[in-house]
């Protein structure tokens, strides 16, 4: 066991990476709404720190609307390759402006273009109108970050790390956070 969580983590994200794990970021990020009906949906990691697990969204999406009826969220990322999992539970918060403009600047022009012209989990006329938006905007690498795009943080209170093991008893340690860091604790799988 470590003493740091959110290191292991990281770890083993560079693990799958390196054996060629497809999409290791991919993660599953569940919500509620105001009324704990649940959502989950895939997502993309863009990194984990001390601050939490920070990822990119629309902030009027379902998800968005959800965080902000409800901030608390879970997320699973699973490596099956590697036969790892990890789950993490706690309160999501909106990035700065100026984290979320910084994240913008990196993403491909195509994606800020789609990004940009999506109104994203909203119905549509048509996917003629959307491609046709999608295209207005393609022709300039400057499209800009729409205030309804941005990006969120998990803080977690808890961790969890699963590692598979043939015989079925899986190795399973859910790590909760204190005032003075992490506590550990083995679970039964």
């Amino acid at each position: 066991m470590t003493d740091d969580p959110v290191a292991e983590f990281n770890r083993w994200l560079e693990e799958a990476r390196a054996a060629g794990v497809s999409a290791p970021e991919a993660m599953t990020l569940a919500t509620a709404d105001a009324d704990g009906r649940p959502s989950a949906r895939m997502l993309l990691l863009k990194g984990a720190d001390e601050r939490g697990f920070t990822f990119f969204s629309g902030y009027e999406s379902r998800k968005g609307r959800e965080l902000d009826e409800n901030p608390r969220a879970a997320l699973v990322v699973y490596w099956q390759p590697l036969g790892r999992q990890v789950r993490v539970e706690g309160t999501v918060r909106r990035v700065s402006a100026e984290e979320s403009d910084a994240y913008w600047a990196t993403r491909p022009p195509r994606s800020r273009a789609a990004a940009a012209a999506s109104r994203q989990s909203e119905p549509i006329e048509s996917r003629d109108g959307l491609q046709a938006e999608f295209e207005q905007l393609l022709p300039g690498d400057e499209v800009p970050r729409p205030e309804r795009w941005g990006g969120y943080v998990l803080e977690p209170d808890a961790i969890e790390l699963w590692q598979h093991r043939d015989d079925r008893l899986h190795e399973r340690v859910r790590y909760t956070r204190s005032l003075d860091g992490w506590r550990a604790e083995l679970l039964s799988p």
